[in-house]
């Protein structure tokens, strides 16, 4: 990167780090079960609830309990179980209606960052109804108070209960947005590790290595606080004692209550100090290709990290620490190889591979533009890098499958 950009982003990054202690950042409140909803929802004087979730959650019935317990306390609701994958300004206008031809006062995201995105785009439109969800991508531009917002995390990845965004794509032009403003914070978290506990193996590992991500990057960027440094070594602490556990014991309440936790601790930490070029690649490959977010994040942490170079050893002394891998005193970069070794290792157990198949090499340049564009001047990264040096990290993921090919070519 030319010196020239590196002083505006790092300028840019400063300005938006000392405004840090004057915006209005707030914290979800934590509800420990489904069954315990029903009095906050009564004590903010609402009695009919949109639960926006998705088509899979409904399959599994998942949100029975919830069900039962708005209905044993005479709170009626009603059910949007449409959202997709990556939800659309289709699904929002959907939820939209029937919010209001119901006559709700109160919204639920179920389900995992999808249908939380949703429901928080749903109330960014109830509040400003005469304004398009694109007039409304970009920062602080909601500035309105949005009707009972509750979060609900069927995984343990996303964080999205506790960020103040939500991600969108146009139906039409399948352009994929933000839209981040404070008012998009939901009011309550639900932690319920019951609602987890279907979740499979593989999905539980690639969701818990999202908010390992989520954490690992809100801690060696350059906006920390006290407060998110705290919090990510906690999310740190907690996925690596217990990640494994859920990985081979999935009705493990305990531990699934402990990875939620940890989830939404890395959470409030990267909604205030941000994530890094993982995520500005991650989401690249997740609009080109639809590759899972979480996986996107598993595969790409260590590549990047090992990219950091120095910079980083001393954060990830401190993070190895948390995490129970080096002893006090390990020498920086000694720590620093392991920590990032255990999460190769963790990778392995989990079956995480280290290539992305579906990268076409004519898409790169596309791509790294992308991330490019994402993460610069906004993400406070350790190193600054263009697109060009971005590029790298997909030829990394390809590697593999070009060295196959030139076997197959040679035999």
């Amino acid at each position: 990167m030319n010196k020239l950009k590196k002083l505006y982003c790092r300028t840019f990054q400063t300005a938006f780090k000392i405004a840090l202690p004057f915006l209005p950042y707030r914290k979800p409140k934590i509800v420990g079960s489904v069954k315990a909803l029903p009095d906050f929802i009564k004590k903010k004087k609402c009695d009919h609830v949109l639960i926006i979730t998705d088509a899979g959650i409904m399959k599994l019935g998942l949100t029975k309990r919830l069900e039962n317990a708005l209905s044993e306390n005479d709170i009626a609701y009603t059910i949007y179980g449409k959202t997709v994958a990556n939800p659309t300004t289709d699904n929002v206008a959907e939820a939209l209606e029937l919010y209001q031809t119901n006559g709700c006062n109160a919204l639920i995201g179920f389900g995992g960052g999808s249908s939380m995105d949703c429901a928080k785009a749903v109330g960014a439109r109830i509040a400003k109804p005469k304004q398009s969800l694109a007039k409304m991508k970009g920062i602080l531009k909601v500035h309105k108070k949005l009707p009972l917002l509750i979060a609900i995390p069927t995984t343990a990845g996303t964080g999205s209960e506790t960020t103040l965004a939500a991600v969108i794509t146009d139906a039409e032009t399948r352009h994929k947005y933000a839209i981040n403003d404070f008012p998009l914070i939901p009011r309550y978290a639900v932690l319920d590790p019951k609602v987890t506990l279907s979740l499979p193996p593989f999905i539980t590992a690639t969701t818990g290595m999202d908010a390992l991500t989520h954490a690992v990057e809100a801690y060696i960027g350059n906006s920390t606080t006290p407060g998110t440094r705290k919090d990510a070594l906690l999310a740190v602490k907690l996925i690596f004692e217990n990640i494994d556990i859920v990985y081979n014991d999935g009705k493990n309440v305990d531990a699934r209550r402990n990875m939620l936790h940890a989830s939404f601790y890395a959470g409030c930490a990267f909604t205030k100090s941000y994530v890094g070029y993982v995520h500005a690649v991650a989401h690249s490959l997740g609009g080109e290709y639809n590759i899972p977010h979480g996986l996107a994040n598993a595969i790409l942490l260590p590549f990047v990290l090992e990219a950091y170079g120095t910079s980083i050893h001393k954060k990830l002394y401190r993070l190895a620490l948390e995490a129970g891998i080096v002893e006090e005193g390990t020498p920086y970069d000694e720590a620093a190889k392991a920590f990032i070794d255990a999460i190769k290792d963790m990778k392995k157990r989990f079956h995480i591979g280290d290539t992305v198949k579906e990268i076409q090499e004519e898409d790169i340049p596309k791509l790294a533009h992308y991330a490019d564009k994402e993460a610069n001047p906004l993400y406070p990264v350790p190193v600054l890098m263009n697109a060009e040096e971005l590029e790298d990290f997909y030829y990394l993921l390809m590697e593999e499958d070009i060295e196959e090919e030139a076997d197959h070519d040679r035999n």
